[in-house]
């Protein structure tokens, strides 16, 4: 396949189902309304904190309504979608009642950063729809991540990518800001097994895991240690742009349980942010896991329920679920 393929284009050959072209049409569509109100920021008035609470009990940015409006809007205008949940709200929207899919998304992860001009994005999951008269049930949202039809996510940095998996591999969309186009960049992302890169919050050390501080320690004596090189840290604060920075060159990225956080069982949303992640990260070789399984094969048991991540490179990830279970 040629580089500089459009999305259009990449669908229409990769995907027999036209209403899953729709759904991910639209969602293409919101990101690029999302990069644009980004970039104009200050000038159009869109950044700042609102005074209102997401279903999180965390405060909303300006952007993190208008984004989730966006979403809302398109994706309800495709005709695609029976229904919607947003991390943003409490409960799902109705769409489209006889339409074939569901989607999950997280409209602008990591938006603490927007006042400060850092890389945030937007998280996303395509999930099959039940009948119509099922729609109402909170349990059909309720679906392993595995049984995602597509995933991917929009990075707005210096420039907007789209990172989509239709589970036939990642592949890496560029927005050309000409004619506000996403274009073919990079087929078949791969993570290497090993890394010497990890990120982490490490103002959290002292309330993690006994497992998850031995690792770090190990990973911090270097080339001395018994790991025996030497790793460097990243940490930006937006689940997107680490992510991204493993797509794109390896690395892991851990969000591990800790005493803050152990009642509300992790800091990561499962269907909004680990599911779609995790799933990307797989098909792109590397492992996803809390540490004690994957989180590909767990079953939610609620819309909003958190969880613990650990994902990235292979042999790393495998090695803290060695270091889980003899704990």
């Amino acid at each position: 396949m040629m580089k500089h393929t459009g999305l259009s284009v990449f669908l229409q050959r990769q995907v027999q189902d036209q209403a899953l072209i729709k759904v991910l049409e639209a969602l293409a569509r919101s990101c690029v309304r999302i990069s644009t109100s980004l970039r104009q920021g200050a000038l159009a008035d869109v950044l700042g904190a609102l005074e209102s609470e997401n279903v999180q009990g965390e405060t909303q940015k300006k952007l993190d309504v208008l984004s989730n409006d966006m979403l809302l809007h398109e994706l309800a205008a495709c005709g695609a979608v029976a229904a919607m949940a947003s991390e943003e709200m409490e409960d799902p929207v109705l769409a489209e009642g006889n339409a074939p899919y569901l989607v999950v998304f997280d409209p602008l992860d990591g938006s603490s950063n927007i006042d400060v001009n850092v890389s945030v994005g937007t998280i996303f999951s395509v999930l099959l729809a039940p009948k119509a008269s099922e729609l109402t049930d909170p349990c059909v949202w309720l679906q392993p991540g595995r049984m995602q039809v597509a995933a991917g996510y929009a990075i707005y940095g210096p420039a907007t990518q789209l990172i989509l998996c239709v589970g036939k591999g990642v592949h890496q969309f560029s927005l050309d800001p000409l004619n506000c186009q996403f274009v073919l960049t990079q087929e078949s992302m791969q993570i290497p097994q090993t890394t010497a890169e990890f990120s982490i919050n490490m103002s959290n050390q002292r309330m993690w895991e006994p497992p998850v501080q031995k690792y770090i320690d190990e990973l911090l004596q270097g080339k001395e240690g018994p790991r025996g090189k030497n790793y460097n840290m990243r940490w930006v604060a937006s689940m997107v742009a680490d992510v991204h920075r493993i797509l794109t060159r390896g690395g892991v990225f851990l969000y591990p349980l800790d005493e803050r956080i152990r009642v509300q069982g992790g800091k990561l949303r499962l269907m909004y942010e680990a599911n779609p992640m995790g799933w990307l990260v797989e098909q792109a070789g590397g492992r996803v896991s809390t540490g004690h399984t994957c989180i590909l094969d767990m079953r939610p048991e609620r819309l909003h329920q958190r969880v613990p991540v650990m994902l990235g490179a292979a042999e790393e990830i495998s090695y803290l679920e060695h270091l889980h279970q003899k704990d």
